[in-house]
């Protein structure tokens, strides 16, 4: 394989600036959004709130108003709309109801909760469904939660903090680090471009967050770095190369940390002012990494980890089994069903390569596990990935992107 590969925008960064332009004093332009079905719902969950987003060309445009109770959101299965929301509801004018997809229903949602209650909401559940009953306003103040289980509970609660009558001061209380630290680095950076005062402690524990007004105004979407994993990923499966054109230099994206892992399994990754280029080495190594900070990595990591020439250990990511399926037992039955040998540990996992046979990929109706059976497909005859869809949460043309870096197309599609 030798191929050129552009990846769409951001996710994270589309949905945080979605919540950021919704809570500031003027209108906000968004270049370059990821157009998917996550930052679908954020948009539709903006709308139910009365928030004006509209499409101008390729940009959104987002102009706030007062926010409005007396309707539902659906949340899908998008974690960062489950989480995010439910902070600016405690703003509107009247209840706020929240459901999802059932499994939606399973994902930890509790220390999100308790915090809203500690700075003055009234939530009447700690899973979906919930209604969070807003008062036009929320005193804010001191929360303390144990947020082991997902980043995203301090991201939510930070986000709307400005527009708290005290702010937000933010403790995390449990004996685990928070896990994905860079995506509440990248919650704190936006919320100072945005013109909030921030405070974040060295050790990743405490957070503060002054009262006061957010400016609008545009806002570039990066390259989505972990949904660029799996395309980077199939250079080093089949002994070729990719390249990705504006890969930035420095990110506080999660899939910064990918050239660094990539290296340590034997590829050559170069980043220049072209992107970044990554070739197969002569032999594919094992990795043994600390991925807490990175996990939606993990899925392509760990089929790539399956056709290395030593084992693997996946360390610090016990939290995946709460993401939207259990990650962790999903990739290791299914490396298991195919022939492979792959065990949970209590943080992680342990990926022994064997020789891996044909086969139907289970997706869970999980994005990142769909991509991890396409990358698997690249080495292994007789793969079959199934509800392939269920990568539009995150990349909408996946398989157009998937086959035209491979230069085919299935039966049927456009070339």
């Amino acid at each position: 394989m030798d191929a050129v590969v552009s990846v769409p925008g951001s996710k994270s960064v589309t949905n945080r600036a979605l919540v950021l332009a919704a809570l500031a004093d003027g209108g906000t332009r968004i270049r370059n959004p990821l157009r998917a079905r996550d930052t679908s719902l954020m948009i539709g969950a903006l709308r139910v709130l009365g928030v004006g987003v509209a499409d101008d060309g390729d940009d959104w445009v987002v102009n706030p108003a007062a926010l409005r109770g007396g309707s539902a959101i659906d949340v899908g299965l998008a974690g960062t709309v489950q989480r995010f929301v439910p902070p600016l509801a405690a703003l509107a004018d009247g209840p706020v109801r929240f459901d999802g997809d059932p499994r939606a229903r399973h994902r930890p949602l509790a220390p999100l909760v308790l915090g809203l209650r500690q700075l003055g909401a009234e939530v009447d559940d700690v899973a979906l469904p919930l209604t969070v009953h807003g008062t036009n306003g929320l005193r804010g103040g001191t929360a303390e939660i144990d947020a082991g289980a997902s980043s995203q509970f301090v991201s939510g609660l930070l986000l709307a903090a400005p527009r708290y009558a005290e702010g937000l001061r933010l403790r995390h209380t449990g004996e685990r680090p928070v896990p994905s630290s860079l995506q509440v680095a990248m919650t704190v950076h936006m919320l100072r471009d945005a013109g909030a005062t921030v405070t974040a402690d060295p050790d990743g524990r405490e957070w503060t967050v002054e009262p006061g007004p957010l400016r609008g105004g545009d806002v570039e979407v990066p390259p989505d770095l972990s949904s660029a994993a799996p395309f980077v990923v199939a250079a080093v499966a089949t002994g070729g190369r990719i390249r990705v054109p504006g890969w930035p230099r420095r990110s506080d994206q999660p899939g910064d940390r990918l050239p660094e892992l990539l290296r340590a399994m034997g590829a050559c990754c170069t980043l220049d002012d072209d992107g970044l280029t990554v070739t197969a080495g002569d032999t594919l190594l094992g990795l043994d990494a600390d991925l807490s900070d990175c996990t939606e990595l993990v899925p392509a990591l760990a089929a790539l980890a399956a056709l290395a020439s030593t084992e693997s250990m996946l360390h610090g990511i016990a939290h995946m089994r709460g993401h939207e399926t259990d990650r962790l037992r999903a990739l290791s039955a299914e490396l298991t069903h195919l022939g492979g040998e792959c065990y949970e540990t209590p943080d992680g996992l342990r990926v022994v390569p064997r020789p891996l046979h044909g086969g139907v990929v289970s997706t869970y109706d999980d994005h990142r596990m769909a991509m991890f059976g396409a990358v698997l497909g690249l080495a292994v005859d007789g793969i079959l990935v199934e509800n392939v869809a269920t990568t539009g949460k995150t990349v909408p043309d996946f398989v157009e992107r998937w086959t035209g870096m491979l230069g085919t197309a299935p039966a049927g599609a456009p070339h």
